[in-house]
This record gives structure tokens, C-alpha cells and sequence, in this order.
């Protein structure tokens, strides 16, 4: 199984709006994915490791897939639809990384 995490770093001039992203983007993700996306999670930052210190991140979206192939044939015919509402919830440029789910 393999994972993609959509990372958006923190910063002094970051917004994110965690609503939108959890109540229209991310379903409108997983619907244009279909079965092909087996699970989706998200998170929000709190803090980073430090005490008192800032996130790294304000928030991760994570779906899972069966393979990198799976991945790239489901969000292949729909990623200009899903890029496009970025601006909608966000003025980070998110951070992408696929990786191999041991656990």
C-alpha cells in the first residue's frame, strides 16, 4: 500500500481554511478517486516538537492506495479539476510526497 501525503507548511502570511477542505475538497477528491482510493485522513497542526514552539505544517491530507500505478491512473483525469480548487481553501503551495506504508 502506498500513501500520498499532501503537506502544507506554516508560515506568517499562511491561510487554510480546515472547513472547506474537509467538508468540500477532500470529498470531492475521494469521489473523483473512487474505489481506487482506499482510505483518506487529515490532520491539523498543533505544534511542532518543542514546547511552545509552532507546527511545521497547518495541516496533511493523506490517501491511500494500493500501488503508485493505482495512485496515478485514478487522479490522472481529474488532477486539473482538483489542482484548480486549491486556491479555494489556501494560499500554500502544498508540499507532495508518495511513500511505501510499512505499518
Amino acid at each position: 500500500m502506498i500513501k500520498l501525503s499532501v503537506l502544507y507548511p506554516a508560515g506568517a502570511t499562511a491561510k487554510f481554511d480546515m472547513d472547506y477542505y474537509c467538508t468540500r475538497h477532500m470529498p470531492m477528491v475521494r469521489q473523483k478517486l473512487g474505489a481506487a482510493c482506499r482510505n483518506m485522513a487529515v490532520d491539523g497542526g498543533l505544534a511542532g516538537g518543542a514546547p511552545g514552539s509552532p507546527p511545521t505544517y497547518v495541516a496533511m491530507g493523506h490517501l491511500y492506495f494500493d500501488s503508485v500505478e493505482a495512485f496515478q491512473a485514478a487522479i490522472g483525469p481529474h488532477l486539473s479539476e482538483i489542482m484548480a480548487d486549491i486556491p479555494n481553501y489556501t494560499n500554500i503551495e502544498p508540499v507532495l510526497q508518495i511513500s511505501e506504508v510499512k505499518l
